[in-house]
């Protein structure tokens, strides 16, 4: 008989436990809407070694009405398919809900993804470059990771 309490009040916190979480993840459901991420500054760090590392400032815009509380950030940039720039962080502000957040991270260049880069640009003359910045924003272990991914092209001085 005293198994049986024991039993049952497993089973009823278990099945609370689940409700919760899936309240939790309804939360972040279908009217749930990816985060903007922009770029505010970027600027080259001093550095002893001939592998440059860059300062970004990001500035993320949350468009819910859940406060998106940021475990990680991953990111990566390529220009023309080649990636240049990689890094992470895991030292993130509280996005309020439909609030805003200034982050700085800092890239380390991928020194083969430029010499390609700069051996394509040599073969080709452009117009302009597309670039592909991707990042992914770790909100915890019980959500799916959010993905932002931007595309664009930069236009080169110089060319018509």
């Amino acid at each position: 008989m005293f198994s049986t309490g024991i039993s049952s009040a497993v089973w009823q916190f278990s099945v609370a436990c689940c409700v919760v979480l899936l309240s939790s993840c309804a939360s972040m459901g279908p009217a749930f809407e990816d985060p903007t991420v922009n770029i505010t500054s970027f600027r080259i760090l001093p550095s002893d070694s001939l592998n440059p590392r860059f300062e970004i400032g990001l500035h993320i815009v949350n468009p819910n009405n859940v406060a998106l509380e940021l475990q990680g950030l991953a990111y990566k940039a390529s220009i023309e398919g080649h990636q240049i720039l990689a890094g992470a962080s895991n030292e993130l502000p509280v996005v309020a809900a439909y609030g805003e957040a200034d982050v700085v991270v800092t890239a380390q260049t991928d020194v083969f993804g430029g010499i390609r880069l700069l051996t394509d640009l040599f073969k080709k003359q452009r117009q302009q470059l597309t670039y592909q910045l991707t990042i992914k924003l770790d909100v915890g272990r019980f959500v799916p990771a959010i993905n932002v991914e931007q595309n664009g092209q930069i236009a080169l001085p110089g060319q018509h």
